[in-house]
């Protein structure tokens, strides 16, 4: 698999992580973990956890502290209303930059 550059994460990944939590409740380093397996190799949770503090300031997720059975309490996030709404905006967005960039493409490439 190929490493996504950092630099070209920056902006979709508020719309990756959002679309990850509004799956199911999660925490930080089940969403980094679930990220690597679909193919986000550059991503450090260092990167993870201050979006996620970023998007709970901004009411697009809720946390929850809880005990877990594994060790240590963990945070718990799900996605809120406001969240939601932000993600059917970033797909929106996502899907005519990616046709853009596909026309773009196929363009130059004739």
């Amino acid at each position: 698999m190929t490493e996504i550059s950092p630099q070209l994460l920056k902006g979709p990944l508020d719309g990756a992580l959002l679309l990850v939590i509004s799956q199911s409740e999660t925490y930080g380093y089940e969403i980094t973990e679930k990220l690597e397996q679909l193919g986000f190799l550059s991503i450090a949770a260092g990167t993870i956890y201050p979006i996620l503090q970023k998007l709970e300031r901004e009411k697009m997720i809720q946390g929850e502290m809880r005990k877990s059975q594994e060790g240590p309490k963990r945070k718990y996030f799900t996605i809120t209303t406001a969240g939601q709404n932000r993600l059917k905006t970033f797909l929106a967005d996502w899907q005519a930059l990616t046709q853009a960039m596909q026309n773009l493409i196929k363009e130059v490439s004739k």
